[in-house]
């Protein structure tokens, strides 16, 4: 892609980030042009039509979104890369489904900007030659749904953005406790479905003998103590959203009930002869592994493509760390106006203790420790004698290395670390636990070649995990 004739327009109030991205994009081989806040961006982009533009949201005389909103109205095909130091999941599924292109969080990366910047050009020369535009503007999501800033989550709110608009099956697969049926309740609330009901049922929590009726409803006298006529939830869900939990519980026999809705949308109740039909949109949420289910035969292979056609990932916690003190503040919040405590703040020592810990209930085991914490504390502040994670080691099983894959070491991490603080005259359990950590990193890396892939699996943990304590620790190739 030629780059000489493409003009950036760069929009901040801040003289010196201007500046800095003028001189990087110019670097680039781009031209650029210059405005201090969205009245100026309006006026430069109707004079100078760009090819992108790079845009603060907080700014005076006009927002950044204002200014969009503007620009859109003339240039649809424009596509805006806001800049913000405010990434929360309002403003993310707000921008995106606005038709922004992207955004980025200050401080950003220069590198990340540049690449941002080709790509959305990129996009500009195939929006000339196909003749698409985006999306309409649909409502903002509820600030209180959805709660983290991490990368990983701003990736997950760009993708409710993009769903919500359509009427596609979505799958959202993640480990319990992750938030599924909020990011659900986030599609449905961003959806032309928003005005109708938001049903969620949870396979796993209802016996497989009545899950049936209350999918699909029964007929009176239909079984014993069936007194009366039952609406099921796919008719209660008619042109809204039906959210099935634990989808990887539901039996083969209902699984085929299933796939029909799913195919015609059609279904009958249980004791019933009258063909009914729910346009009701499909949600669908597991933690477990659908596709190994599929081989093993115990889930349909035609119901997984069907559920399959969007899938969103949802990541655990520890794998979203900075999100911790974002998330304990919230339902701080959330648990103080609750039981009327006068609860402000939480302690350092507490975001650390709370930091350290690797959460393998994910989101909901948090909110739980907040929530008692804020029941038996006693300060204006939590305090760490208020977090109770329990008898938990430090680190979960996922992270320990099983007795015949573990390069030597039986025992678990913290109960290395601790014989090694007791070696060591009393060394400080911290730095024991990140000294064992180090070693079994290194074992395992010499006992897999090398392959970063396998040691991590080697470990128990994630490829992400391994790469994230390789660099958080310094650790150098040559070192395994």
């Amino acid at each position: 892609m030629k780059t000489q004739n493409k003009l950036v327009l760069v929009v901040d109030d801040e003289e010196n980030i201007r500046e800095l991205l003028r001189e990087s994009l110019e670097d680039e081989g781009y031209r650029v042009s210059l405005a201090k806040n969205g009245q100026e961006a309006v006026e430069k982009a109707r004079a100078l039509k760009p090819d992108t533009i790079l845009m603060d949201v907080k700014m005076p005389v006009m927002s950044g979104m204002d200014a969009f909103l503007k620009i859109k109205e003339s240039q649809p095909d424009l596509p805006v890369i806001f800049l913000t130091a405010f990434g929360s999941s309002d403003l993310a599924i707000s921008a995106m489904k606005s038709g922004a292109y992207d955004y980025l969080t200050k401080p950003f990366d220069i590198d990340e900007v540049r690449i941002k910047v080709k790509r959305a050009l990129e996009l500009r020369e195939l929006s000339y030659l196909s003749g698409r535009t985006r999306s309409e503007d649909l409502p903002a999501i509820n600030e209180d749904e959805l709660v983290g800033q991490s990368a990983v989550m701003q990736e997950v709110y760009k993708q409710i953005g993009k769903v919500a608009s359509s009427d596609a099956t979505v799958l959202i697969l993640g480990e319990s406790g992750t938030g599924k049926e909020l990011v659900a309740k986030a599609i449905h609330n961003n959806s032309s479905r928003k005005d109708h009901a938001f049903v969620v049922v949870n396979c796993a929590a209802i016996p497989e003998n009545l899950l049936e009726s209350e999918l699909f409803g029964h007929e009176k006298g239909a079984f014993t103590d069936a007194y009366e006529t039952h609406i099921g939830k796919f008719e209660q869900a008619s042109s809204g959203t039906i959210f099935l939990d634990e989808i990887g519980d539901m039996s083969l026999p209902l699984q085929a009930k299933l796939l029909r809705v799913l195919q015609d949308g059609g279904f009958e109740r249980v004791g019933g002869r009258e063909h009914l039909t729910s346009s009701a949109r499909v949600i669908a949420a597991t933690n477990q592994d659908l596709a190994g289910l599929v081989s093993q035969r115990k889930f349909r292979e035609d119901l997984f493509y069907r559920l399959n056609v969007i899938t969103l990932r949802l990541p655990p916690l520890h794998d979203r760390q900075g999100d911790i003190p974002v998330l304990a503040r919230h339902f701080l919040r959330k648990y103080a106006a609750k039981y009327g405590r006068d609860i402000t703040d939480i302690a350092d020592g507490t975001l650390e203790r709370l930091s350290a810990y690797d959460w393998p209930g994910n989101v909901r085991e948090l909110e739980n420790v907040i929530a008692r914490a804020v029941i038996i504390s006693q300060a204006p502040v939590l305090l760490p004698d208020s977090i109770d994670l329990g008898s938990q080691p430090l680190f979960h099983a996922r992270d320990e290395v099983s007795a015949g894959d573990n390069c030597g070491v039986v025992q678990t991490t913290a109960q290395t670390a601790q014989l090694v603080a007791s070696a060591n005259g009393g060394l400080r359990l911290s730095d024991a636990i990140q000294q064992v950590e180090i070693d079994m990193i290194r074992k395992a890396l010499r006992e897999s070649g090398g392959n970063k892939t396998r040691a991590a699996q080697i470990l128990g943990i994630s490829r992400k995990s391994l790469f994230n304590k390789i660099r958080d620790y310094k650790l150098q190739d040559h070192e395994a």
